[in-house]
C-alpha cells in the first residue's frame, strides 16, 4: 500500500510516498481503510526530531496521527466494531501513522464516526479535540463560569478548544488576527484581542486558566492575566519534570525537563500559579463523547484546506506557515 513516510530525524527527513506492506492486525486491532487524516502541527516536528526522545517510531515511519476511514476487517478480539463501520481515532504516540491508505487502529482508541459528519471532517477532529477535552476538562478542571485563554483562536486546537470550553460554560479570551476576528466570535469567544493591534497581556485581567498553544514568550506573559490560584496547561513547553516522570523516562531527562521548566515554574510560583505540560493520549471513550457533541452540533470542526492524496507532502509544507484558519485534511479516498 502507499503511505507518506520519512525516513530519518532532522533538517533532511526525506519525505515521501513510499510503498509499505499492508498491516498486520492484532487481536484487539481494526484495519481500516483509511478515506482522510486530519494533519496537525506535531506531524512536522516528529521528523524534525523534536520529539525523538519521547516518541518512538520504527523507520522509515508514516506520518500523521488523525484518521477517519471504513472497518475492513477486525481482530479476534474487537467486540465493538465490524467490517463497513465508519470509524474515526488517533493514533498518536501509538508508533505508526494514519497518511496511508490502510492502518491498524486499537479498538479502545476507536469511535463511530458521527453519522452528519463527512470522512473529511471526522478527520479533522480527533488530536484537537482530544487534546482539548484532556487540557480543559481533566487536567484544568475548567467549570462554568470560569474564565479561560485560549490564544491563537482561529488555528486548529483554538477553534476547538473555544467551542469546548462554552459548552462546559465558561467564558474565552482569546487572539486572533484583523481577518480571523468574526470567526472566533462565531465559535463563542467572549474577549478578543486583535494581536496586530495590542498585546493581550494589557488588556485582559482576571482568568482562571491558560491554555498554552503559541510557542514564545506568550505563556510567561499570560502569567500576569491569571488569578492566584490559576493554571496553566501548556501543549507546546516546556516540558517538565512530571512529564518525564509519567512517561517512565530516565533520570537525565527528567533533570532535563526540570531544567527545561524551571523558569516558568519559579515565575508561576510568584503568582501562585500551577505549570503543567500536557501530553495528549489518543482515548476511543472520550472520542465517543465528543462525537456526540458533534452529533448534536454542539461543536463543529472548522476546516481551512483538504489537499488530495498525491499533494500530502504540500498539505504539510501548507500546515508549517501556521496561517490556516481551522484544520488542514488530506483526502485519501
Amino acid at each position: 500500500m502507499k503511505a507518506l513516510t520519512f525516513k530519518r530525524y532532522g533538517k533532511s527527513p526525506e519525505i515521501g510516498f513510499a510503498e509499505v506492506p499492508r498491516p498486520t492486525l492484532k487481536p484487539d486491532e481494526l484495519l481500516v481503510q483509511v478515506h482522510a487524516a486530519g494533519l496537525n502541527p506535531i506531524d512536522n516536528m516528529i521528523p524534525a526530531g523534536t520529539f525523538k526522545p519521547v516518541l518512538k517510531f520504527e523507520l522509515p515511519a508514516t506520518l500523521g496521527s488523525d484518521i477517519a476511514g471504513v472497518v475492513t476487517e477486525v481482530g479476534s478480539r474487537v467486540t465493538r466494531f465490524k467490517p463497513g463501520d465508519a470509524v474515526f481515532a488517533s493514533l498518536f504516540d501509538l508508533g505508526r501513522g494514519s497518511i496511508a491508505e490502510f492502518a491498524a487502529v486499537p479498538e479502545s482508541v476507536a469511535a463511530s464516526k458521527p453519522v452528519n459528519l463527512d470522512f473529511v471532517q471526522a478527520a479533522s477532529v480527533p488530536m484537537v479535540a482530544l487534546t482539548s477535552w484532556q487540557a480543559l476538562k481533566e487536567r484544568a478542571n475548567l467549570r462554568a463560569g470560569q474564565k479561560v485563554f485560549i490564544p491563537a483562536g482561529s488555528g486548529g486546537i483554538g477553534t476547538f478548544a473555544i467551542q469546548l470550553a462554552k459548552h462546559f460554560g465558561a467564558s474565552v479570551g482569546t487572539t486572533t488576527s484583523t481577518g480571523n476576528v468574526e470567526l472566533v466570535i462565531s465559535l463563542g469567544a467572549d474577549e478578543v484581542v486583535d494581536y496586530k493591534k495590542q498585546e493581550f497581556e494589557k488588556v485582559l485581567r482576571g482568568y482562571d486558566v491558560v491554555l498554552g498553544t503559541v510557542r514564545g514568550d506568550a505563556i510567561e506573559k499570560s502569567i500576569g492575566i491569571l488569578k492566584p490560584g490559576s493554571k496553566i496547561v501548556s501543549l507546546i513547553g516546556p516540558l517538565d519534570a512530571a512529564f518525564a516522570r509519567a512517561r517512565g523516562l530516565n533520570f537525565i531527562l527528567r533533570l532535563v525537563f526540570g531544567l527545561m521548566s524551571r523558569k516558568i515554574m519559579r515565575l508561576a510560583k510568584t503568582r501562585d500559579v500551577t505549570y503543567s505540560f500536557l501530553f495528549v493520549r489518543p482515548d476511543g471513550t472520550q472520542l465517543a463523547e465528543i462525537g456526540e457533541l458533534l452529533k448534536s452540533e454542539q461543536v463543529r470542526p472548522v476546516i481551512d484546506k483538504v489537499f488530495p492524496f498525491s499533494q500530502a507532502k504540500e498539505a504539510l509544507e501548507y500546515l508549517a506557515q501556521g496561517r490556516a484558519k481551522g484544520k488542514v485534511v488530506v483526502r485519501i479516498k
